[in-house]
């Protein structure tokens, strides 16, 4: 194994992302859940900023604070850090992850990812989003390495499953508490062990 694609919501952060459609849902509680969903799957792919999300939503005044403010709630999962240190000595690290460019953007900068990762494939940079098989395959053609030599980690089986068609080894962050059958981790330290990192 030559690279670790990793996940960014559910792996990299502790938030999963579901917690988007309470969240504005707590302010605009008559808003349904596909009334939220359908434009922030845009920004996803880059149909629409994120501070147009907002807008559409109904937000009002100062919208990159209000952005700024949601961005504010997202922590790293714990064991970040060290993972992905110890890693880099020994395998190309990249990330790929369904979010608009600007939250990423945000995101990753806050938290000082970027240096990590040789690869960052972003739905709202590519406008494709998982588990189309495209944005696993610009990314190993950006690592210049075959689908045989990278895993990919992340928190929902059905990314795994697309992955794997692609030929890619694959384990689950289980952040969700679910049944899986394959390889599986609760976290970076159980990560880092079936590393040897």
């Amino acid at each position: 194994m030559k690279a670790i694609i990793l996940d960014m919501y559910g792996v990299i952060v502790k938030q999963t992302g579901d917690d988007f459609v309470p969240y504005v849902q707590n302010i605009f509680p008559d808003l349904s859940q596909d009334e939220i969903r359908m434009p922030w799957f845009k920004a996803d792919v880059g149909e629409l900023s994120s501070l147009d999300v907002w807008r559409i939503l109904g937000f009002k005044g100062n919208l990159e604070q209000v952005e700024k403010e949601y961005l504010d709630t997202i922590e790293l999962n714990e064991g970040f850090y060290e993972f992905v240190a110890s890693a880099k000595k020994q395998y190309k690290l990249a990330i790929i992850s369904n979010d608009s460019s600007r939250w990423s953007k945000y995101i990753r900068e806050k938290f000082q990812i970027n240096q990590y990762f040789d690869v960052i494939s972003i739905s709202g940079d590519l406008k494709i989003q998982k588990p189309d098989s495209r944005i696993f395959e610009l990314t190993l053609e950006k690592l210049e390495l075959k689908a045989e030599d990278c895993v990919y980690v992340d928190d929902r089986r059905s990314y795994l499953g697309a992955a794997r068609k692609v030929g890619m080894d694959t384990v689950l962050f289980n952040s969700r508490g679910v049944e899986y059958d394959g390889k599986t981790v609760m976290n970076f330290y159980e990560l880092e062990k079936m590393f040897k990192v």
